[in-house]
Order: C-alpha cells, then sequence, then structure tokens
C-alpha cells in the first residue's frame, strides 16, 4: 500500500484544521481523496485547495461506499460520532474519530462491537496523550513511583467561551445537537487524560450547573468527585465561565506529589514512604524529608497532526496505537456519571450500563425548550435517537 487514503467527514472547525494540515503535508504518509459536508460552502472552502484533485460529497454514505478511501476521520457533531463511524466499519473502513467517541455509552458499546468484528482499526482524536508533559506524568504514576495513590486534584477552569461561540452553531449547547456543554465538549481530553494517568473511579458524585454564565441549557460549570478501590479520591473542577481560570492538575501518593501548571511539572519525591513513616516514627509533628525537582520535557510538537500519523503509521507499518477509539469509553463513562449524578442527586457507580443516563438524557431532550436552527444536527432525530 501506498499512501493511507483518508476521506474527512465534516469541515466544521476541526475537519477545516484537519484539511489545511493535510495541504501543507503534514501527514507524508497519508492524503485526502475525499470530504463531505452538508453545507456546499465549507466544500467550496475545500475546492479552493484541492481543486478537482479529490471527490466531494454532500452525502457521508456516498463516500463511504465510494471506494476512494481506505479511513475516514470523523469531525461531525457529536451524536453522529458512531452512527458515521459504524457505517464505516460496515463498509470495510478503518475509523479515526474525533472527541468525544459519542455522546452516551449504551450507543458507543455498539460502536466498539462492529469495530471489533470489522477487524479494521479504530482510533480517536486524544491529541493530548502526544504531549510530552502528560506522558511524563503518565510515566510516573503508572510506575509507581508515587508509591499508593491517594489523590488527584484537577482545576480546568481557563476552557472560557464567550456568549458568541454558543451562539455560533444552531446545534451546539443543546441536548439534542449536542448532548451536553462543557463536559461533553471541551472536557473529554481532561476526562481521558484523568484515566489515563490516574485510573478508573469506582463511583462518582458529580454538581453540575447548567446555563450558569451563558444562555444555554446545557452545563457551563461542573465539579465533581470521585471514589477509588483502593481509596483514592479525586476531584475535578471545570467551566467555560471563568477568566483567566486555572489549569493545575495535581497527584499525590504515599511516596510524594507531582503538580503541573503554567506548563511547568514539579515532583516532590519523599525520602521515606509516608504510610510507613506515620506508624514507625516517634515525632508527632516532623515532616518527611523531600526533594523538589522541576521535570524538563520536550515541547508540545503535532498534537493532531500526530495522531493522525501514528494512525496512519499504525495501519501501513505496525506502529503501537497511542489513542485507540475503544478506550474513548472510559472519560465519557466518567462524564455521563458526573451528569447522571446531578440530575438523581447520588452516586454513580462505575461500570454500569448506561441506561440510565440515556433515559435521563432523552428528558432533557424532550423538555428543552431551546429553539436554533440546528442545520448541522438535522441529521439526528429530534430525539436524540438514530
Amino acid at each position: 500500500m501506498g499512501k493511507l487514503r483518508f476521506g474527512i467527514i465534516g469541515v466544521g472547525g476541526m475537519g477545516t484544521s484537519h484539511v489545511k494540515n493535510f495541504h501543507a503535508g503534514k501527514m507524508p504518509n497519508a492524503e485526502i481523496t475525499a470530504v463531505c459536508d452538508v453545507n456546499p460552502a465549507r466544500l467550496d472552502f475545500v475546492r479552493e485547495l484541492y481543486g478537482d484533485s479529490i471527490a466531494y460529497f454532500a452525502d457521508y454514505k456516498d463516500l463511504l461506499n465510494s471506494g476512494l478511501v481506505d479511513a475516514v476521520l470523523i469531525a461531525t457533531p457529536h451524536y453522529l460520532h458512531p452512527v458515521i463511524g459504524i457505517e464505516a466499519f460496515n463498509a470495510g473502513l478503518h475509523v479515526l474519530t474525533e472527541k468525544p467517541v459519542g455522546v452516551y455509552t449504551q450507543k458507543v458499546r455498539e460502536f466498539m462491537e462492529v469495530a471489533k468484528n470489522s477487524g479494521k482499526v479504530f482510533g480517536i482524536m486524544f491529541n493530548q496523550r502526544t504531549y510530552p508533559a502528560h506522558q511524563k506524568l503518565r510515566e510516573i504514576v503508572q510506575s509507581g513511583a508515587l508509591g499508593e495513590l491517594k489523590r488527584c486534584v484537577w482545576i480546568i477552569t481557563d476552557w472560557y467561551r464567550t456568549q458568541a461561540y454558543y451562539d455560533n452553531g444552531g446545534w451546539r449547547a443543546t441536548w439534542s445537537g449536542e448532548g451536553g456543554g462543557v463536559l461533553i465538549n471541551q472536557c473529554p481530553h481532561n476526562l481521558d487524560l484523568w484515566q489515563w494517568i490516574f485510573g478508573m473511579p469506582k463511583r462518582v458524585r458529580g454538581f453540575c450547573s447548567f446555563g450558569k454564565y451563558h444562555n444555554i441549557e446545557v452545563d457551563d460549570d461542573v465539579t465533581a468527585f470521585a471514589e477509588y478501590e483502593n481509596g483514592a479520591t479525586a476531584v475535578f473542577i471545570s467551566t467555560t465561565g471563568e477568566c483567566p481560570g486555572t489549569n493545575r492538575l495535581e497527584i499525590s501518593g504515599s511516596k510524594g506529589k507531582i503538580v503541573y501548571e503554567n506548563y511547568k511539572l514539579t515532583y516532590t519525591k519523599l525520602a521515606e514512604d509516608e504510610r510507613e513513616y506515620c506508624f514507625t516514627t516517634s515525632e508527632g509533628f516532623k515532616k518527611i524529608d523531600q526533594t523538589v525537582e522541576e521535570i524538563q520535557y520536550p515541547a508540545i510538537s503535532g498534537g493532531h497532526v500526530d495522531i493522525i500519523n501514528n494512525f496512519t503509521n499504525h495501519i501501513l507499518n505496525g506502529e503501537p496505537l497511542l489513542a485507540p477509539g475503544y478506550e474513548g469509553i472510559n472519560g465519557l463513562s466518567i462524564s455521563n456519571a458526573i451528569m447522571q449524578s446531578t440530575w438523581t442527586n447520588d452516586f454513580v457507580d462505575l461500570p454500569n450500563d448506561g441506561s440510565k443516563f440515556y433515559e435521563l438524557l432523552q428528558e432533557q431532550i424532550k423538555n428543552s425548550t431551546v429553539k436554533k436552527d440546528a442545520s448541522a444536527a438535522k441529521a439526528v432525530n429530534l430525539d436524540g435517537t438514530f
């Protein structure tokens, strides 16, 4: 096989970025051979770059069955990710989807089953897994260097968005079009990194506010608490309504602590394991000796480009896949649990079958009073089903 032939489905914000990266030659082993969008103006944008050298489609099904592509990159509204992905696998194509992998885990499980049976490669655009600082964090935590894990606290409140952002796109910030707000749109990367680095919790308690800072019906402010099998806990705080906001990740264990903030990675190592020291020392107040190190790491490189190149090279050359699509359900499970917990005012256990969240989501869609020209989401039925 020569270059991997991609079809890009959806040429909105992220799709446009992907088209530009392909056109700039940043994916040496891959090429665009087809694009699809329901908006003719977006296809005209691509045509200005590629002319008649690639194919253009208004219906994604025509692209899937064209024989012109080996893989698709799905960059549509969230509900359509698993819908189009399932049809792509059934058409014998590899699938790389934008985040999130879907809106609710019930549909994602179907997506995963079809992917498995297809024998094709399933990837997801978790580009923040390529960041050297995040990889170093995971390496330290997963190696056991921090000892028994105690706590993970992530304050990620620098996702600031204005009302103009929410007004730009009929599908956005609606239960029927987007399926949620800050959790489903901005936070999939953070939720993925949380579980990728620290692991999946056993239960979650969420506190979401809806339209707290914007004229929207979905969540724009979130606080969540999670518990782990070993007794460790986690706190996750996010919003699109604070400026300048904060991005601080702190992970502590019995042998030390690591903090990532303002692109600075600080590692505090204890001379002794705190759990042992606590019960063996005769001192009542003396803290354990410690050393503090600022860890150096390479600068962020390609991000989205790195994921596409990795996905391509995995297919062509067997390179290990950094972001398997199957792992997209992990962060989504946490997101669904946070939202379900808010609606039910109770803890939500993980894992679960997702049926309760789906039921509650349908209630939100049914009771929505938002009326927008959701042209980008017209392929989705108004009740959020397919």
